[in-house]
């Protein structure tokens, strides 16, 4: 029997318990998408042309998917922010918004205190913290959520009031179809994924096994981009590991001439492709000739396929199989998906440094 049957080794390996927040996916998008209806704005906040969303980690990749989105029916500009500075070009017309689950994000936090003197139209997304002391007391409207996890794992109260806020605003269409359908494909994943479904019937729990030891590389191209970004960082996260991503067709034109050196490497890296029906065709041929390419310079790939008609299905099934495929990795490397220990110890000597 594979350990990833084997219930015991879930109980050793994640004591936190965080296989029933990766599990719990389709139902936190359900919750948040609700909740997020009755968040109302001010009238004056639909006069913008451009949205800036500052954040860092597990809060930041909804900013990523909301562009990746938008990018596909609007005009208007959305910009993901990471780092200490306001961007240049926050105005009057710009919707900022600042995402930070704990609401003590310091470079989120950095950033917003400045965007507080210009004349922004301004949000907090948060449970909590600096973040939201600091928007009430600066009359900020607010999207307050409640739900125990890691940052990584909230992603469907990240990026839920983002797609609800951008409806409302006009910025995109309203999603709620979109929601509900990648909601029930989530569900139906869940079915072929999930932790009590046998290895030899599991896709998720094969391609962890097949990535065991090995340096993933994660290649994703337009919509899916940002999930690969995300499959990158939850397999730093929860997997403890190494991995990388690329995106498509920029590595045609650099990556692609350098997959057999240095040997040791190429023999190490396992190459996961994110395809989505409504790719390019373009792209969709350069899939084909990358992995024939990786095939020659002895490089193991595997793909993924997105699942259901709605891009928004298409981000959400391939986060949640990527999310299934780190937890699973987790158990087989022997390490606990839930902690950062290392960013604690980061936030900590960070803290005692002067301001």
């Amino acid at each position: 029997m594979s350990v990833l049957d084997d219930p015991t080794a879930y109980q050793r390996s994640d004591p936190q318990n965080m296989r029933a927040t990766v599990r719990d996916l389709p139902r936190q998008c359900q919750a948040a998408w609700q909740e997020a209806q009755t968040f109302d704005l001010p009238a004056h906040y639909g006069n913008i042309d451009k949205v800036v969303i500052l954040g860092m980690g597990g809060s930041a990749i909804a900013g990523d998917l909301l562009r990746a989105l938008a990018a596909l029916e609007s005009p208007v500009p959305i910009f993901s922010h990471r780092g200490y500075h306001l961007p240049l070009l926050v105005d009057g017309q710009t919707l900022l918004i600042a995402s930070s689950y704990s609401g003590n994000t310091e470079e989120t936090l950095s950033a917003f205190q400045t965007g507080l003197g210009t004349n922004a139209k301004k949000l907090a997304i948060t449970t909590g913290g600096q973040l939201l002391a600091t928007a009430r007391a600066n009359g900020v409207p607010a999207f307050v959520f409640q739900y125990q996890s890691t940052p990584r794992a909230a992603l469907g109260y990240s990026l839920m009031p983002l797609l609800a806020i951008a409806g409302k605003l006009g910025i995109i269409a309203d999603k709620g179809a979109d929601v509900a359908e990648a909601i029930a494909v989530m569900q139906g994943l869940l079915r072929r994924i999930g932790e009590d479904v046998p290895m030899a019937e599991n896709p998720a729990k094969q391609l962890a096994a097949r990535l065991h030891g090995r340096l993933p590389v994660v290649y994703g191209a337009g919509l899916l981009t940002d999930v690969a970004r995300r499959w990158k960082t939850n397999l730093n996260e929860a997997s403890k590991m190494w991995a990388f991503y690329e995106e498509l067709p920029e590595a045609n034109h650099n990556a692609i001439v350098g997959y057999a050196l240095p040997t040791a490497i190429a023999e190490a890296a396992f190459v996961v492709f994110l395809r989505a029906p409504s790719l390019h065709p373009r792209i969709l041929l350069r899939y084909d000739f990358t992995r024939r390419a990786l095939a020659e310079a002895g490089v193991e790939s595997e793909a993924v396929e997105a699942m259901g008609r709605s891009p928004l299905a298409h981000i959400l099934s391939t986060v949640f199989f990527g999310d299934y495929v780190s937890l699973y990795l987790a158990v087989l490397n022997e390490v606990a998906p839930a902690p950062t220990v290392i960013i604690d110890r980061l936030k900590e000597w960070l803290a005692e440094q002067p301001a």
